[in-house]
């Protein structure tokens, strides 16, 4: 399953030196950080939209499109996937209720 987050990271990191003409992905990163984040909001507006629905295959679609997003987000922010698993790894086994709680201290 990473190898294709891996891949798209890699392509998300290309894509900011690309022609924002002939790139989406670099036309979002030239637009800035605003920009990609109001996307980001668009689609899980639109992940909710789909799950309050109950379509699976809308479900799928519109997570990807979310979680696309979201990398295109972090890697704005000179981040990558592998940041986000190791923060999941780290609270693998962890109460939510801990994990919270701990946040606040």
């Amino acid at each position: 399953m990473s190898d294709v987050l891996t891949r798209l990271s890699e392509l998300l990191e290309q894509r900011k030196s690309a022609d924002p003409a002939s790139s989406y992905v670099a036309k979002l990163y030239a637009k800035g950080m605003d920009s990609i984040l109001k996307k980001v909001g668009e689609e899980a507006t639109e992940t909710v939209i789909a799950a309050k629905g109950g379509n699976k295959e809308e479900i799928i679609y519109e997570t990807a499109d979310l979680w696309f997003h979201t990398m295109i987000m972090l890697a704005k922010a000179d981040l990558k996937p592998d940041d986000v698993l190791a923060e999941l790894a780290r609270r693998e086994g962890l109460s939510g209720i801990v994990e919270k709680a701990n946040r606040s201290k």
